[in-house]
Parts: structure tokens; sequence; C-alpha cells
């Protein structure tokens, strides 16, 4: 990797007090850039820590929290709690996604540190927002995606809600919070003002469906669940079944659909009364769909990809993750980075959801073990040694010499329960 001081965000330092995915998850985007991430856990980790049950570093934590340094406080105490707002006010941005309240009662609030320093950026995630009367209730990803509305447009026509495959909300509020805190820096090195910045679950998954919403302020419907197809559009998302697994295709403009009538052998198709627009092939549908499986079934997913982008036909082979982290693209984009476990082993995961020249390619810093970086953070901040040594103790802080589960594991993968 470049040196930190060439990387974008050198000099930056971030305190973060975060949970399971959306606050480290940004706070980790921010430490990729080149910021000094400072991770703030409990004496006994962030949850995300044992979110598997079985292993030192949970799949979920070594996710979210590469390249940080880490800290583990009680806040609880009198020593912990100074030693926190000595670094929240030693810090460029402060980010949590703590309950509602839980900041205002250590005094480590935006209103109370930015009184402080005006220069500070505070940024906060809730699960559903300050305001309103879920302000205290507690935020996870399949709440937000039932409330939302995402639930209710995801499924098979006529079928049961269904969520998204993975923490879809979690993840995009990871984004767009530390696209936020990088906005705020760069209005800050333009006027030295700092700023409040307050996101949620909810007002992401909600700006996550702005087509659908457009859609439904246009027509006044509600949208519906329609399965792996576009209600309105066909074929378009459309899941084929081939020799090997699975293709995806789209082409529900009248210039694609006649490639993909070329493309399987039967151009006469474009003029078929009942595929003759847009609108007749939405309504005879399943007639298209056995049409395009009987001619495209006998052939493998790779195959027939390159068939239909012979023609000039959107298409992609529905992968599993193991094809996908052989993948030839994936590789090449160099999308899948070494990471640390923290304990000597090494994992391969998603590195930042882009590349800039200034940033080489190569390992990626390893995940903190619990408490690795208290001795040393509290040092910078002014700590003297015996202070430190009174303040573990007491049982203030934690010093990183154990950790809530098996240190000798490196594997990074989950372990069987004994």
């Amino acid at each position: 990797m470049a040196s930190r001081q060439d990387q974008p965000l050198a000099g930056i330092r971030v305190a973060e007090f975060g949970q399971f995915i959306a606050a480290p998850g940004a706070a980790m985007m921010l430490a990729d850039l080149g910021a000094d991430v400072v991770k703030v856990e409990a004496l006994r980790g962030d949850s995300a820590r044992r979110f598997d049950g079985t292993s030192a570093q949970s799949p979920m934590f070594l996710a979210y929290n590469r390249g940080k340094r880490g800290i583990a406080l009680d806040l609880r105490s009198e020593g912990g709690a100074e030693a926190a707002r000595r670094l929240a006010l030693a810090s460029d941005v402060v980010l949590h996604n703590t309950r509602h309240g839980v900041m205002e009662a250590l005094g480590l609030d935006a209103a109370t540190l930015r009184a402080a320093r005006p220069a500070l950026i505070h940024a906060s995630i809730s699960g559903f927002g300050t305001r309103g009367p879920s302000r205290s209730r507690p935020g996870l990803d399949i709440a937000a995606q039932a409330e939302s509305g995402m639930m209710s447009v995801t499924g098979e026509a006529g079928g049961q809600p269904l969520k998204a495959g993975f923490a879809l909300i979690d993840a995009a509020t990871a984004l767009a919070a530390a696209n936020a805190i990088l906005a705020a820096l760069f209005r800050r090195l333009r006027t030295g003002a700092g700023e409040t910045i307050e996101t949620s679950l909810l007002q992401v998954g909600v700006q996550l469906q702005a087509q659908l919403w457009a859609e439904y302020q246009c027509s006044g419907a509600l949208p519906v669940r329609s399965g792996n197809s576009q209600p309105k559009a066909a074929p378009a998302a459309d899941v084929i079944a081939v020799a090997d697994g699975h293709i995806v295709l789209s082409a529900y403009l009248d210039e694609h659909w006649a490639r993909l009538c070329a493309a399987i052998g039967q151009p006469a198709l474009a003029h078929d009364a009942r595929f003759a627009s847009n609108v007749l092939r939405v309504q005879n549908r399943p007639a298209l769909l056995a049409i395009l499986h009987g001619a495209l079934r006998h052939l493998g997913g790779d195959a027939a990809r390159a068939l239909l982008e012979r023609h000039q036909v959107v298409v992609g082979v529905v992968r599993d993750y193991h094809q996908v982290s052989a993948s030839a693209d994936v590789r090449a984009g160099g999308i899948l980075r070494a990471v640390g476990n923290g304990y000597g082993g090494q994992l391969e995961l998603p590195g930042l959801p882009f590349t800039l020249a200034s940033l080489a390619a190569g390992d990626m810093p390893a995940v903190p073990r619990l408490g690795q970086h208290t001795a040393e953070v509290l040092a910078e901040l002014g700590f003297g040694a015996g202070r430190i040594d009174e303040l573990a103790r007491a049982g203030a802080i934690g010093l990183g010499t154990g950790d809530t589960n098996d240190a000798n594991d490196t594997s990074g993968a989950p372990r069987e329960a004994a």
C-alpha cells in the first residue's frame, strides 16, 4: 500500500464508537483512505466480535474493521469516560451508532463536543432517526428492510415478503455515512467549520428505492412483488435456466428484443404478435420465458453469455461465491484483497468499492484485537504510564492481553462449537 502520509485522509483522526456493520463499515472506508481510525469498544468488545459465538473475531467483525486501532474502555467508569472524551476532542471526526440518549449521557453527543470544539465533525447513525416516535427503538437491518417498504416489493408475485440475501441497508448506510463525512471534511477545509451529521437505516432504505418512489408518486399504484422479473418490462432481469445453472438477461427495448431473437436463431419472434411491443411482452411473459428456456437450456452459462453478448444483449451468469472469487474480472480488478485477522491468519475480503491511482494495490492492514492499542492511544492523549496502569487495575480500560474467545484461533473462519 501507499505510505499513509500519501493517502487522501492522512492526518485525519476518527473516533469510532460503533457496533455491528453501519458505523464500523463507514469508519473502515475512512481507514482505507488513510485516516487514523481509533475504534472504541467496551471491555467485552463490539458485539460483532461474538456474532457467530464460535470464533475469536467473527466473520462480521473481520469484514468491517480492518486498518483500525482498537482500544477497550469501560465508559461507565470515570477513567474510561475521561479517556473517551479526551479522544473525541482530539479527533477530527466522531462516529457512532449507539442508541438514542447514550452519547448524551456520556457527554459525547454533538452539542456537547462541538461546543468545546466547533471544528469537530460528529456523525451519528440510528435505526429510525432521532426526531420521530421510533427514535429509541433498536435499529437492525432487517427491521429497516421491513419498514422502508423494501420487503413489500421483494419476493415472488403473490408470495410472502422476502428480505435481501445480505444486510443490504446496513452496508448502504456505511457508504452513505462515509460519503457525508467526506463532504463535511471538504467543507471544513474550505470554511474551518465542523458539522453535525445524522442518518438512519430507515432513511437510507427509503432512498435506495428512489425509482420505485417516483413510479408510485406518478401512478398512485403501490409497487408489488414480481420475483426476478421487472413488472413493467420484458424480458428484463428474467432468470433463465441453462445446462449448468442460470443466467439473467434484459432485452426489453424493441431493438434489443430483435437482437435477442436473432441470437437464439428465431428472428421471426421479433414480429410475433404476442411480443411485438414491450407491453405485449409483459402480458405474455410466461410464453416468452418458455421460448427462451427452450432455446438456451442446452448451453452452459458462459457459452450462453458469449452467444448473447455477440448480439449485444445484456446478460450475466448467476455465480456462487466460489465462482466469483475465481472470476478473471474480479482478479484483474483487485476486488478481493488480503486482510490479516489480527492473529496471524489471513482472509480475502472486498476492498474499497473504487480505485484511486494514488492508492497502490496490495495487502490491507489487519483487524485489531480487542484493546490491542489501548496503551498506545492513551499515551498519545497524554496519559502517563502510571495512570494507564492505574486505570487498567481499576478495570476502566482493557490493554489487549486477551480476548473474549480463543486468541489462538488464527483461521479467521468460524470454528465448530465444542
